[in-house]
């Protein structure tokens, strides 16, 4: 067997440029792969993660009737007693921080523009707080005691003509359904960096929000983020009463779970189309060489080696240069991912075309799954090897005499 694959070496090197070009062709295809699976990877955990930051958490308390359509704030559909529960929540070691959270939608407007929005109520002073107030790029941040004052994100800002410091008029609904109109002065610009949440989310004090939708002391939700993402489910049951809905961050973003789940045929066709493309360069090389060869053939079939010696010769032939360009393609994609894992892949508009539910961020960063490229290496050898079969059983089932006549 050895000494199969020593002649299959040789014959490789015999036109080193074809050879080249073929392993060129696996170790590009190969690497183009490993990019786009870890772009997506990436794309598809920064939106989880986003989601995780910005708005989900990773659990949520909710009154169990609660109509998140609607962003209810009927009083019945609310939770009476948020902040008892919040300190139950932050009594379990895996949880990090529990704040009561206040939803309603609104009408933000200047005297030219309106826009609809979603309003925020938020603890300023809780970490859950902390990407807005990180994020602030003009004005300041929100105080707890702030009547009269509401943060906006910096897109929504330009697109009404806003800056830190102007008057805004807010219309929202209240607990009585009866909508409410105040005058606020914006405090600060902030930017998450997710563009679709940006540009509809806006944020008031919880007290302030509380008093101006007359949801008294309520709370549409309690935002739970944890030490380990995986203890989600552990938390979810140690918290469950009656009357009261839990949910995890994976119910959360069910939005991108569909999602991947639904263009996970798409990307593995792509797979498909790059390795079949490959294949059809590694076939036609063998096929190559088997013309070129086919006194040589009929030589080594004279002296007495067998169809099957011959075929396994051509396979290993393939399986080198398969494994060659695995190699290379490994390389080559790693490099990729990791300057996209850096640098980013930015996109700028392109992430407006997002809904609030799929958080992508301007940039996206490419992400490492090592699973992902055993897979890819093992698909790219298995087709690399299937593809030489047909030029491998061609040179196997010639009659020497044929191929000593060959030429």
């Amino acid at each position: 067997m050895f000494r199969l694959w020593k002649i299959a070496v040789r014959d490789l090197g015999r036109n080193k440029r074809r050879s080249g070009l073929t392993l060129l062709a696996v170790a590009m295809g190969l690497a183009l792969l490993v990019v786009t699976s870890g772009l997506v990877a990436g794309a598809v955990q920064g939106s989880i993660e986003n989601s995780i930051r910005v708005q989900t958490g990773h659990v949520q308390i909710r009154e169990e009737s609660y109509d998140e359509d609607r962003v209810s704030l009927k009083w019945e559909e609310l939770l009476s007693d948020p902040q008892a529960l919040a300190a139950q929540a932050r009594a379990l070691p895996e949880v990090r921080v529990a704040t009561p959270v206040l939803w309603a939608s609104g009408i933000l407007a200047t005297s030219e523009e309106s826009v609809g929005v979603r309003v925020f109520g938020i603890d300023p002073l809780s970490e859950l707080s902390a990407p807005f107030q990180e994020g602030i790029v003009a004005g300041q941040f929100l105080a707890p005691d702030d009547r009269s004052g509401l943060l906006i994100g910096e897109r929504l800002a330009r697109s009404l003509g806003v800056v830190a410091g102007d008057d805004v008029s807010l219309l929202v609904n209240t607990s009585d359904e009866q909508p409410d109109e105040a005058i606020f002065t914006v405090r600060g610009l902030y930017g998450t960096g997710i563009p679709a949440y940006d540009e509809i989310t806006i944020f008031l004090p919880l007290a302030k929000a509380q008093a101006f939708t007359r949801a008294q002391d309520r709370a549409s939700a309690i935002v739970m983020l944890l030490h380990d993402q995986e203890d989600a489910d552990v938390v979810a049951a140690g918290l469950r009463a009656p009357g009261l809905k839990l949910f995890t961050w994976s119910d959360l973003n069910q939005v991108v779970l569909q999602a991947v789940e639904m263009s996970s045929g798409i990307m593995y066709l792509m797979y498909l189309v790059v390795l079949a493309v490959v294949a059809v360069v590694i076939a036609n090389t063998l096929l190559m060489s088997v013309f070129e060869r086919m006194r040589e053939m009929g030589i080594l079939a004279s002296l007495g080696m067998k169809g099957r010696q011959i075929l396994a010769m051509f396979v290993m032939e393939a399986g080198t240069l398969a494994l060659l360009g695995i190699v290379v393609g490994i390389l080559l994609g790693s490099l990729g991912v990791f300057y996209l894992a850096r640098e980013g892949w930015h996109i700028g508009e392109m992430a407006m075309e997002a809904t609030a539910e799929i958080a992508y961020g301007e940039t996206i960063y490419a992400r490492f799954v090592p699973s992902e490229m055993v897979q890819l290496s093992i698909a790219s050898l298995v087709i690399t090897l299937l593809a030489s079969l047909y030029p491998a059983w061609f040179a196997a089932r010639m009659e020497p005499i044929e191929a000593l006549r060959a030429l």
